[in-house]
């Protein structure tokens, strides 16, 4: 049955609704970053751009990097976005918009979330480059969907129990893992790997108390000692989760790479962001070469 215009809706130019795309004008190859200037910032490196396309706060160039086809977005802050962006991405390829119905052959999309972090452990210090293996999100997303059986359950159940014995949870946690092929891609190039914990918020939610008291600050103290199967917690962050969640629902690949700008332990911020985050682009598209390319399944 055809899906009705009030659950996909098109733009009056047959572009999607709030990323304002023509299926012709993305790639499956796509690197998600949160803030629309970062956007320039890649593809300033690019050979050739082909689209450049925006509306509201997300904003889209794709082109190339050699004969690599690329698109980078932004998505703005929060796992609320990332719905949008994820959902409309894969509207895009796997959607028929004449028939609106599903297509029979559908295309994965590798997901690339080029973002910024918090640190909370003593040693990995600003301008590190975290590869998130793992995320657990303490946001809600999730739960809207039937993704139970898709959840890294051995994971999740660790981690409860942890949070039971230790601190009061304020919400109830989901986990997920990256795709494997494109951790192993970008292992060699990062600094730290690890499980990267998903927050609805950058003050209360991470533990920044400035007039409102917090829920619970033993969690803030107890957090950064969980570890499972050799991984501990690296950073706190706020989309890794939905796109992590999402991307295993929906068939697509993905993996979150966040540059460290603040250690939380040590108080330090980063004295030079602009050029850390420049150096992590580089270092990232360098690597394209080893991305596993992309087959439809």
């Amino acid at each position: 049955m055809p899906i009705p215009p009030s659950e996909l809706v098109f733009n009056t130019d047959g572009s999607i609704y709030h990323l304002a795309l023509h299926a012709d004008q993305v790639s499956d190859l796509v690197f998600l970053v949160g803030d629309p200037g970062r956007v320039d910032q890649i593809s300033s490196r690019f050979d050739r751009i082909e689209f450049r396309v925006s509306k509201r706060e997300f904003v889209t160039h794709t082109g190339y990097v050699g004969d690599r086809r690329l698109s980078v977005i932004s998505t703005g802050i929060g796992t609320d976005n990332i719905d949008i962006v994820l959902n409309e991405l894969d509207f895009l390829f796997n959607i028929d918009p004449a028939t609106r119905l599903p297509r029979a052959k559908k295309t994965t999309l590798q997901l690339i979330r080029l973002g910024t972090s918090g640190a909370w452990q003593p040693d990995i210090h600003p301008g590190s480059v975290v590869l998130t293996e793992y995320a657990i999100g303490l946001d809600s997303l999730m739960h809207f969907y039937d993704a139970r059986q898709e959840m890294d359950r051995e994971l999740l159940q660790a981690f409860m129990q942890f949070a039971d014995q230790n601190f009061r949870l304020p919400v109830q946690p989901y986990a997920f893992r990256a795709s494997a092929s494109l951790c192993f891609a970008f292992k060699d190039m990062t600094d730290h790997s690890g499980i990267t914990v998903t927050l609805p918020g950058f003050y209360g939610p991470q533990g920044r108390s400035i007039r409102g008291p917090l829920y619970d600050t033993n969690m803030w103290a107890c957090l950064p000692r969980f570890q499972w199967d050799s991984h501990r917690v690296t950073n706190f962050e706020m989309e890794s989760s939905g796109i992590y969640g999402l991307a295993r629902l929906l068939g697509h690949q993905a993996v979150s790479l966040n540059l460290i700008l603040a250690n939380r332990v040590s108080g330090d911020f980063s004295s030079s962001p602009a050029e850390a985050m420049s150096s992590m682009i580089d270092r990232v598209l360098s690597n394209l070469s080893s991305l596993p390319l992309n087959l439809s399944r």
